[in-house]
């Protein structure tokens, strides 16, 4: 019955977006770009208008046995406010809208709305409407970032070019090695509820998987410094998908050194007893809510006074491919693993 259908495994997120792109063309000559980025971009006139969507589904984005309502809410806006700054935008307005079922108290959605709106004021965004309807199972929320840029100010995904110097702002990888300590503990308890989750020594990890932040004033310190990013993206997906993303927009390859990507010791040590090499979570981990942006060569000066961003690599040719470059020089192949593992 299903021997000539494609199953969504084949394509992946980014796969799909592009399937189904292909069939939708902008009429309004107000769309100046619309799939393919973090945001649409809309010409409103003085300035280009951004508005970008977030879907988090429970059980796929989020276990509520770990998760805080007010946490959650909080993370909401990071996701969605993180697409705006992804454009070199501000974001200004934020719409929510809940799946809810009837396992759910109206105190408890409050909660989530009390996180929402601390980030909100943190980040001086307005929580402007939204909608709720019921489910049948489970919450759903979905959050509609609204924000503006400057038309001279715009970046897309599309810009960077050979010999650009690829940047990543923070460190990678301290969410997801955060989840995967959530996800055992959360296992342990419930094959046996007398021993209590032991999460002591990680505060930082759990803390950028449930209430993340988004580096916000590296966009002010870049701007200040006379810098306009050739491309941008915010980490979302895993360095290596994210990278990827840049690197197919953009028409090249790249080359990232694994001895530049940056990770916390406290990730290293969590990954080290999970088993796993600290480079997978910093690859493949996402939800680090970070940014990743490359800049013409001769900026290099500029952005060393710039704290908090590190060079990971460079820009390649087209047809050059995408590799991470290890200590001796030997060089794997990146691939795009953020979706899959969802």
């Amino acid at each position: 019955m299903n021997e000539n259908k494609t199953p969504l495994g084949n394509l992946g997120k980014y796969g799909l977006i592009d399937h189904l792109a292909k069939k939708i063309k902008a009429e309004n000559k107000s769309t100046i770009k619309g799939i393919g980025d973090d945001a649409v971009v809309i010409d409103s006139g003085g300035k280009y208008a951004l508005v970008s969507t977030d879907l988090l589904l429970e059980g796929i984005h989020f276990n509520l046995i770990y998760t805080p309502l007010k946490h959650l809410g909080y993370k909401s806006v990071i996701r969605a406010i993180s697409d705006i700054y992804a454009m070199n935008g501000t974001p200004g307005q934020l719409l929510i809208a809940f799946g809810i079922s009837s396992k759910f108290f109206v105190e408890q959605i409050e909660e989530i709305y009390e996180g929402a709106l601390l980030a909100c004021n943190k980040y001086n965004v307005d929580l402007a409407g939204g909608d709720t309807t019921s489910s049948l199972t489970g919450l759903t929320i979905s959050v509609t970032a609204v924000g503006t840029v400057d038309k001279k100010d715009l970046v897309k995904r599309d810009g960077a070019r050979p010999n650009d110097l690829i940047y990543v702002t923070g460190d990678l990888g301290a969410a997801y090695t955060g989840l995967q300590l959530l996800e055992r503990e959360r296992k342990i308890f419930e094959q046996k509820k007398s021993i209590q989750p032991d999460l002591g020594g990680n505060d930082y990890v759990i803390g950028r998987q449930l209430k993340p932040e988004f580096p916000a004033g590296v966009l002010d310190d870049l701007r200040k410094a006379g810098i306009k990013p050739t491309s941008m993206i915010d980490i979302t997906e895993g360095l290596a998908s994210d990278l990827m993303q840049i690197t197919r927009s953009s028409g090249t390859g790249c080359r990232i050194f694994h001895k530049n990507i940056p990770i916390d010791y406290e990730t290293s040590r969590l990954a080290e007893e999970f088993n796993i090499d600290p480079l997978i979570p910093a690859l493949n981990g996402g939800d680090d809510f970070e940014l990743l942006f490359t800049v013409p060569l001769e900026m290099i000066d500029k952005v060393r006074e710039i704290d908090k961003v590190k060079a990971i690599g460079h820009i390649t040719e087209k047809g050059s491919g995408n590799y991470v470059v290890g200590a001796d020089g030997s060089e794997v192949e990146l691939t795009a693993q953020g979706w899959k593992k969802q």
